[in-house]
């Protein structure tokens, strides 16, 4: 596995394409973490790392679902690796990845749907099928971190909105002072719209699952594949 992850090069895509594409991405992840946090008993799946917090609240206060928080890790960072050595593969082959990404991203969101409807009412969080489900989210979602980081490197991050916001913040100051705002404003247009597509995604994930349960996860699934059509039509992967 290489230590630098780059891209199989392609025609550069226009703004506007980009553009969509990193607030659909931003707003599954945003609506996949959502809907599994409130599922699965506080179980992160795009943001793994705040399974942690979770985690340490839970030995500081003991409460049911920790096993699902420390199986996520290890999850998530297998299908982190086998996905880098998909890549790989595809590098050393000279073929783009990014479609059968996509299209990997949205089998295992499949299955967190299907397995989550078929396993419903979820009640106990330790239950192995409740964890599997989770586990199927998990997985989704670390496909997705590492396209964000290869495939979509020239977008904007998708999965975690910290450094989008933080940025954002920044640029908007400078364009306020009018210090090299082209720049900044360079910077807003493309940050801004992936953090606007989070918070909807997340508000969506929400009240998608109080509403229609795992169904909900129908809508995040059909963005992956549109975009993996998207793709396709760009003769891309």
């Amino acid at each position: 596995m290489t230590a630098t992850a780059t891209a199989v090069p392609n025609a550069p895509a226009s703004p506007s394409d980009d553009t969509q594409i990193s607030t659909l991405m931003a707003f599954t992840a945003g609506f996949v973490d959502t809907c599994g946090f409130v599922a699965l008993f506080g179980l992160f799946t795009a943001h793994v790392t705040g399974n942690f917090v979770l985690i340490g609240a839970t030995l500081a206060q003991p409460r049911p679902g920790i096993l699902a928080k420390l199986l996520a890790f290890p999850v998530f960072i297998l299908a982190v690796a086998v996905t880098q050595a998909f890549l790989h593969r595809c590098r050393r082959d000279g073929r783009d990845p990014s479609r059968a990404v996509l299209l990997g991203q949205a089998a295992f969101l499949a299955l967190f749907l299907g397995v989550g409807v078929w396993g419903s009412p979820i009640d106990d969080p330790d239950a192995p099928l409740t964890i599997l489900i989770g586990m199927f989210g998990v997985a989704a979602m670390a496909i997705q971190n590492v396209a964000s980081r290869t495939v979509f490197a020239q977008h904007a991050p998708t999965t975690v909105m910290t450094g989008n916001v933080t940025q954002t913040v920044m640029d908007a100051v400078e364009v306020a002072y009018g210090a090299d705002a082209a720049p900044a404003k360079a910077r807003l247009r493309k940050m801004l719209p992936p953090v606007i597509g989070f918070a909807l995604g997340a508000i969506a994930g929400g009240l998608g699952f109080v509403g229609a349960g795992f169904w909900c996860l129908a809508l995040p699934l059909a963005a992956v594949l549109y975009v993996a059509w998207r793709r396709r039509r760009a003769g891309r992967g």
